[in-house]
């Protein structure tokens, strides 16, 4: 099978595929082919960008010297986030959502809340944001 743009007289581009070069000529000759969108007959190859694979050897794979700095620079990100940052453990949903209804004065905080804690809030019009690394609770820091 191969696949060809073709195009028509109005403009139109569109793709089809063949059995072969020789089948899509024949087609063409019997005047068999037409635009999907005009219905036009007059259609002939479009200019196409070949398909080049990337050789087998160029693999990119990720340097690890270069992932190790990047998440400790997203640690050291965080951790100075965090530094400003009040921990409220298991009671981040109901203190968060405390915050956004008022009955509670505005902070930054972090905690701890569950998939369907999470949704509610969000579903809410609260603002929360998942931490991309993992957070130690400060009572279990050596």
């Amino acid at each position: 099978m191969i696949v060809f743009d073709l195009r028509c007289d109005g403009g139109h581009v569109f793709e089809a595929w063949f059995g072969s070069s020789d089948a899509y000529a024949r087609q063409r000759e019997d005047g068999l082919l037409s635009c999907p969108v005009c219905g036009s007959a007059a259609v002939d190859k479009a200019v196409m960008a070949p398909a080049v694979a990337a050789k087998g050897n160029r693999a990119t794979s990720p340097d690890p010297a270069r992932m190790k700095q990047a998440i400790g620079q997203l640690a050291a990100a965080q951790a100075k986030l965090l530094a400003s940052s009040q921990w409220v453990g298991a009671g981040f949903a109901t203190r968060a959502r405390a915050m956004h209804d008022g009955d509670e004065p505005p902070r930054t905080i972090h905690g701890q809340a569950t998939l369907a804690e999470t949704k509610a809030l969000v579903e809410d019009g609260v603002a929360v944001v998942p931490l991309p690394l993992p957070v130690v609770p400060p009572d279990r820091v050596n």
